[in-house]
């Protein structure tokens, strides 16, 4: 999983590294305040765990406000 992170595909997918490291560290934040898996961790790290959601696209980087509605 950790190997992922020296491809350029996460980083197309998501934007940017910026916003890569964003999503990550706001995803293993809920990880580690108890929020489910999206996947099986199958003994996988937060970190690791994080980088296989967003490669499975389960969970994307939504920008402030958009979620909003007018």
């Amino acid at each position: 999983m950790i190997e992922d992170l020296k491809s350029e595909e996460l980083f197309k997918k998501i934007g940017g590294s910026f916003k890569l490291a964003v999503l990550i560290q706001k995803r293993m934040l809920e990880l580690m305040q108890g929020a489910r898996p999206l996947v099986p961790r199958e003994g996988m790290t937060d970190l690791e765990l994080a980088i296989r959601e967003i490669r499975e696209n389960k969970i994307t980087l939504v920008p402030p406000g958009a979620d909003e509605e007018e």
